[in-house]
């Protein structure tokens, strides 16, 4: 977005009090003001409103489903007029700090606590950077060679590229935040042990790979994000597939077969429901049509077919749709038609991601395979008081996203602050 047509878009803004755009936006940036300020050709002033309360500003511009959150609650909706593109904007303005070379926060009067950051995904950045901003000392652990997480090994690089979210990694370590890659959290007895050393610590560990499917031929199917990261991160090593089915329908699916698509493949998502059931974001859904992705719907893995050791198509059992079950979803079962054979030489999965267990959980209380928490996102375990946690690893109703761990990011940091306020009074 050039600057001319930045300041006409920013015009639009009918800048509302009490806007609903801030209400749907997880992290509550205060939208009008750095609209306004992008229509007075403030742009520094406008990235740093975005920045104050999301740090990873810049990848939520190109990641959130904005019209889901902020341009779906947008007024013009109700005015027979398209939206203000938040999301367009909020790009323009944070690229504006990068493209200037503008740091706009330092880090805070030094407090002498330590706090441990488990993980660099978006909640553990946005944890360690409001911690940095307040004064204490931070280090980050990422189990991975780069920092970032998702945003860095996720998010395709048609939206996301390796370096905007790793502009933000520096950003945090500008902050003076040490970062210690190749390093993670090996067990329960570590975690004690590193409650004990620091003042306090932040768990945005993220999940686990994707679940294996128990049918024939498995052992053939790829993860589906270990594919995008590969092919976003190590795209010599990567699969170069030609015919790709993809198991699954929600946005990493989509993904996985928009990166097949982008690496030349035909692509085809195979999915037990129907397009009303997908949890795909209607957007993503839209997108994936117009890039040439196929939909099979009612269609169950069953099988990997192979051929010496090569895939040469997945098997489904056909579905049908009775009656909700527990919650509110139909149930997909059999129809007794006949099996439908999908050609293809890659099957790759995104069926959601591995939860906790009581040998994977860290000895926590879980709560239907997530980390358990109490609303300060404080973990629910007397002993570790002064562990915390957020990001996938909590969110157990099903909104997880980037910009739902930012905030987590932040709300935990706040509660750290606090915590650590009080032990020195108490002390």
């Amino acid at each position: 977005m050039a600057a001319a047509e930045a300041v006409a878009e920013a015009n639009r803004c009918l800048y509302c009090a009490d806007a609903a755009c801030v209400q749907a936006c997880p992290t509550h940036i205060d939208i009008p003001e750095f609209i306004r300020k992008v229509s007075t050709e403030n742009t520094t002033g406008a990235a740093t409103t975005i920045l104050e309360e999301n740090f990873l500003g810049a990848t939520c511009a190109r990641v959130c489903p904005v019209a889901e959150l902020c341009q779906g609650a947008c007024v013009m909706n109700k005015m027979a007029e398209k939206p203000i593109e938040i999301g367009r904007l909020q790009r323009f303005a944070t690229d504006h700090l990068v493209e200037q070379g503008i740091k706009p926060f330092t880090a805070g009067t030094p407090t002498g606590k330590k706090v441990l950051v488990v993980g660099s995904g978006p909640a553990g950045l946005s944890a360690a950077a409001e911690l940095a901003k307040a004064g204490h000392a931070v280090t980050i652990w990422e189990r991975r060679e780069l920092a970032g997480g998702l945003s860095t090994y996720g998010i395709i690089t048609l939206r996301e590229p390796v370096e905007v979210a790793q502009r933000e990694v520096d950003m945090v370590r500008e902050l003076g935040v040490q970062i210690e890659t190749n390093t993670s959290l090996k067990n329960a007895e570590q975690l004690h042990d590193v409650a004990k050393h620091y003042d306090a610590v932040f768990l945005g560990l993220g999940l686990g790979a994707v679940p294996a499917l128990d049918i024939p031929g498995s052992e053939y199917i790829l993860d589906g994000l270990h594919y995008i990261s590969e092919v976003k991160t190590n795209a010599p090593q990567a699969p170069e597939p030609r015919n790709v089915v993809v198991i699954g329908a929600g946005n990493t699916a989509i993904d996985a077969a928009t990166t097949a698509r982008t690496q030349g493949a035909q692509a085809t998502i195979a999915y037990r429901r129907t397009a009303a059931e997908m949890t795909a974001f209607e957007d993503e859904y839209l997108f994936a049509v117009k890039a040439g992705i196929n939909f099979v719907f009612l269609a169950n893995p069953a099988e990997v077919l192979t051929t010496d050791g090569n895939v040469t198509g997945l098997r489904c059992t056909r579905m049908t749709l009775g009656p909700a079950d527990a919650q509110g979803r139909r149930q997909a079962i059999p129809s007794g038609e006949a099996d439908l054979v999908l050609a293809c030489d890659t099957v790759i999965a995104a069926i959601g991601q591995e939860k906790f267990d009581s040998e994977t959980g860290f000895e926590l209380p879980l709560n239907s395979g997530y980390l358990d928490v109490a609303k300060d996102l404080a973990l629910a375990a007397a002993e570790l008081d002064n562990v915390f946690a957020g990001g996938d690893a909590i969110r157990r109703t099903g909104d997880a996203s980037t910009v739902m761990a930012v905030q987590d990011g932040k709300i935990a940091a706040r509660s750290i602050t606090a915590f650590l306020e009080k032990e020195q009074h108490n002390g």
